[in-house]
């Protein structure tokens, strides 16, 4: 008898959940059958919930994050003088730079991400070298390529600046620490509080998605044809979602997606796998000293990270809310276009994605097997025309961010 009543309660449970949407299914002009829509579902509602980092005290603090803004733009906070955060990051290129390879006092190795919507993020940068977002924002600052700064530096300036010191007081509650390593890091923790209001807005996909949600077929069918289709391919023929799913489009993870690993200026990029070992050598990671949360909790991925050879080569996936304004694309910006990205997963040489390379300097001295679902989706030129109007339907309409003069802080 208990047997007989578990097996019914689980199947009434599922019943639940799937009925509504075969009904949904059946009832609607579109096509859309019961898998489809739970895809469609899946990716959002936008924006999605959000708490505030437990790691970081001045998170979600309205005066950390005017400081944070502050600091974001003055270029006072590289070695020159010359550059800022805004620099490779900027508001109008939805907070990229439209470059190859970023650029600052230097040409980096890697493209720059786009800052918007990190604050979904568990693990930043292309390696994943960093497991919190105040840690990112202070690393350029000590990046000879980047803003060239030290720690010192940046302490110095906010000693000395009577705004910065003032800002700096209402955000932390105290004054600026003596310190000047644990000084940089707070200046950091006000970075990345100010990153964390940077969310994109809604797009046409956002309405279709909660459209399907209410069974409204009236303004579902305004989503574009060529966007529905390419929709039904990325979450259905082409499996897109199973790493770019979400309200975020992405599982925060890396992968290896067979895209060239030799760097511009020279030797290899090891991608996660570098990532890894960097992360563990941090005294800026959440296991250290600087994370406000006092038992660590928020440490627990890293804790458990593994290194492994099949990190090598692989790269965080990203999100791909307002990716049609991210171009050049991956890791390296080896891709001028959505198409071009589009075309390289529809004709991708599996022979290149089931090995991961060990290399002891430039001479491969192992090659373990991977675990890879990737396979080339042989899309047709207008399936590929469909993909890139999904893609771009994932873009807000118009970007959010005005910035206003700042006031002094009295």
């Amino acid at each position: 008898m208990p047997i007989r009543k578990f097996k019914l309660r689980h199947v009434f449970a599922i019943a639940a959940v799937w009925l509504p949407l075969m009904v949904v299914a059946q009832g609607n002009p579109l096509g859309l059958n019961a898998e489809e829509i739970r895809l469609i579902l899946r990716h959002g509602p936008w924006p999605a919930p959000w708490t505030r980092d437990a790691s970081n005290r001045v998170s979600g603090k309205t005066e950390a994050v005017a400081f944070g803004e502050q600091l974001f733009f003055d270029p006072r906070l590289s070695g020159t003088g010359t550059v800022s955060c805004a620099t490779c990051h900027i508001p109008e290129k939805n907070w990229s730079d439209g470059r190859k390879l970023g650029t600052a006092l230097g040409e980096v190795d890697r493209n720059t991400p786009s800052v918007v919507n990190v604050r979904y993020h568990r693990w930043f940068g292309w390696d994943g070298a960093n497991d919190n977002l105040w840690s990112q924002s202070a690393r350029p600052m000590l990046d000879p390529k980047e803003m060239g700064a030290s720690d010192r530096h940046v302490a110095r300036l906010v000693r000395s600046d009577a705004d910065l010191a003032c800002r700096y007081r209402k955000s932390f509650g105290h004054e600026p620490k003596a310190d000047d390593e644990a000084l940089m890091i707070d200046v950091g923790k006000a970075l990345a509080a100010f990153q964390e209001t940077l969310v994109t807005g809604r797009t046409p996909f956002d309405d279709f998605r909660d459209a399907v949600m209410r069974n409204d077929w009236k303004v579902a069918a305004g989503y574009p044809d060529s966007a529905r289709r390419g929709a039904r391919i990325f979450m259905g023929k082409g499996n897109c979602s199973l790493c770019h799913f979400g309200p975020s489009f992405t599982n925060g993870e890396f992968h290896e997606i067979g895209v060239p690993i030799f760097k511009k200026s020279g030797g290899i990029d090891w991608g996660r796998y570098q990532g890894i070992k960097m992360l563990r050598a941090s005294r800026f990671s959440l296991l250290g000293a600087y994370n406000d949360d006092k038992r660590k909790a928020t440490g627990t991925s890293t804790r458990f990270v593994d290194l492994v050879p099949q990190t090598f080569e692989q790269f965080k996936a990203p999100g791909l809310r307002n990716v049609a304004l991210t171009a050049p694309y991956m890791h390296n910006g080896h891709f001028a276009t959505l198409r071009d990205v589009v075309k390289h997963y529809s004709e991708i040489d599996v022979t290149m994605l089931h090995l991961a390379h060990i290399y002891a300097g430039d001479v491969m001295a192992e090659a373990v097997p991977t675990d890879t679902v990737l396979q080339p989706l042989k899309l047709s030129e207008p399936e590929i025309s469909d993909m890139v109007a999904f893609l771009e339907s994932l873009t807000e309409r118009k970007p959010g961010f005005v910035r206003k003069p700042p006031s002094l802080c009295k």
